[in-house]
């Protein structure tokens, strides 16, 4: 199932936004796209997405906008000190005190020194602090990816009623071609037996034959008639087609709660299965049947599987 969805959140950590979008697949395949400061949050995402989702390429984006100023280096006062008083150390030394004293040091030329400058995550920070830091970030990071699966859940549960609909209107044709298959079923097996008869008495006048008996001409009807019997898989369509009206219903109750746990992930894997043996049944109906008019039917009915087995491969 195709669907999107998007999430931001904001706080003193700074501030997430994650996109989700997800085109069909029959399995489950998440492509992760974040920035370096949350890779490290990357299996958690995947386990969350995962948690929700069950079929689908889906796409997760997570862009991480630290607070203002939280990117910017930090000077090293300590090193900056050292720095200084090292060099009035070697000003004296090379009787120098007087050219060189704290107000004519070139701040600027300090800043250039190694270690003077440090990136915003080293130095100054002890592990309690940087613990804290890094739970406030994937807080913020797990409710942005929450906002986002609820919103690409719902358009995916508006486009799964959309196409339990036209799974409806399919189950419905199957019915009705069914129906007439079995109301065409007698009239078979008699234009059968008239056209056997014919070929019999038209053989017989051939070769001035006397009519023979009449047993072995109803023997052979019925033979005809138990070789290309289809009430069984008539019966089992409609059995499967009611099985599969309950597995929908039941689906559509679950929707409407917001909450398909585990069930969701097998449901398009149950209509799957469902729809393997309506085909099947129905290649046996349209081998069987030996008629221009059920062969029309059967075509009809293949179709509408077609199409239904396209739409829940990808039903969650």
């Amino acid at each position: 199932m195709t669907g999107q969805g998007r999430g931001e959140t904001s706080g003193s950590a700074g501030s997430v936004v994650t996109e989700i979008r997800s085109v069909n697949n029959r399995g489950l395949k998440i492509i992760l796209r974040t920035s370096d400061s949350v890779s490290e949050f990357e299996p958690k995402m995947e386990s969350l997405v995962r948690q929700h989702l069950h079929r689908g390429s889906v796409t997760v984006q997570v862009r991480f906008t630290p607070p203002p100023g939280a990117d910017l280096p930090r000077i090293n006062a300590d090193a900056v000190r050292s720095y200084a008083e090292q060099l009035a150390q070697v000003a004296d030394s090379l009787a120098m005190g007087d050219a060189v004293t704290s107000t004519n040091i070139d701040l600027a030329h300090l800043m250039q020194m190694p270690g003077v400058l440090e990136s915003p995550s080293a130095g100054g920070q002890n592990r309690s602090s940087s613990e804290q830091e890094t739970a406030a970030k994937w807080s913020l990071i797990q409710d942005s990816v929450e906002l986002a699966l609820d919103r690409f859940k719902q358009m995916r549960s508006d486009e799964a009623i959309a196409m339990a609909e036209s799974i409806e209107q399919d189950m419905t044709l199957i019915q009705t071609r069914c129906e007439e298959i079995a109301k065409r079923t007698p009239q078979v097996v008699a234009r059968y037996q008239e056209r056997l008869r014919e070929r019999i008495e038209k053989a017989l006048a051939e070769n001035g034959l006397s009519a023979g008996d009449p047993v072995d001409l109803i023997r052979e009807v019925q033979l005809f008639a138990d070789r290309s019997d289809i009430s069984e898989e008539l019966t089992r369509l409609g059995s499967h087609l009611s099985l599969m009206r309950g597995v929908l219903v039941g689906e559509s109750a679950e929707t409407a709660s917001s909450e398909s746990g585990s069930r969701g992930e097998a449901v398009g894997r149950k209509l799957d299965f469902i729809i393997q043996e309506l085909n099947r049944e129905t290649n046996t109906i349209g081998s069987k049947a030996g008629d221009a008019e059920v062969a029309e039917h059967v075509v009809e009915i293949k179709c509408a599987i077609e199409r239904m087995r396209e739409l829940v491969q990808n039903l969650e």
